[in-house]
């Protein structure tokens, strides 16, 4: 049976600092955009994948599930000592509709490595903006299926890093740049060519109406 796509949602924690503040979008105008997102994840059927915590991501989790989502999944650091995942546990019991947002939690390991591996747990990742922790997100991804590609002499073997990695599994992996939510609408010419360079599929979203027909066409 073919699984389900999976998207990995990635973005900014702070929404009034990124999107009021830096990208000037008003409130309103991004709560309407994000259930626009959300109803297009919905309509192309795919699973989502994210970490329970504010910021974007959850809003987007909210939005999918009280328009009729089929399946969020969180990914959680339970082994992690240091930090521990006790401010996650409000978000992670959230309900929309009486319903429990997540269907279903991956256990990461540690912090450490919920970082590296978030963007794997996808067959694409949507970056709904860039912020520190976005970038570095999707940057060990890149690092990583460069690793899995055999671009480093004698490193190869990373595909058991976790059970629940989907990277190039099902499809082609993808990264999905939501444009509205970056001021320059597109990465620096040195992170294309290097995406080019490792492999990794990457497509400038312009709208809920082509993300969903992008989804779709997977």
């Amino acid at each position: 049976m073919k699984q389900s796509l999976r998207v990995a949602i990635i973005g900014p924690g702070n929404l009034e600092f990124y999107y009021q503040k830096l990208q000037k979008i008003n409130k309103k105008k991004l709560k309407s955009e994000l259930k626009k997102i959300a109803k297009a994840l919905v309509e192309a059927d795919v699973e989502i994948v994210l970490v329970p915590d504010k910021g974007v991501d959850m809003e987007i989790a909210r939005l999918y599930k009280k328009q009729g989502g089929k399946k969020a999944i969180g990914t959680i650091p339970k082994s992690d000592k240091r930090y521990g995942i006790e401010h996650l546990k409000p978000y992670m019991n959230e309900k929309i509709n009486g319903k429990k947002i997540f269907d279903e939690f991956i256990d990461s390991g540690d912090w450490r490595e919920q970082n590296r591996l978030r963007g794997f747990f996808g067959d694409i990742v949507l970056s709904l903006g860039i912020s520190p922790g976005s970038e570095l997100e999707m940057n060990y991804s890149t690092y990583l299926f460069k690793l899995m590609k055999g671009f480093k002499n004698g490193v190869s073997n990373v595909k058991g890093l976790h059970p629940q990695i989907r990277a190039n599994k099902n499809i082609p992996y993808t990264y999905f740049i939501y444009t509205p939510f970056i001021k320059n609408k597109k990465l620096y010419p040195e992170t294309e060519a290097y995406l080019k360079e490792f492999g990794i599929k990457l497509e400038y979203i312009k709208s809920p109406k082509q993300l969903k027909e992008k989804l779709q066409k997977l």
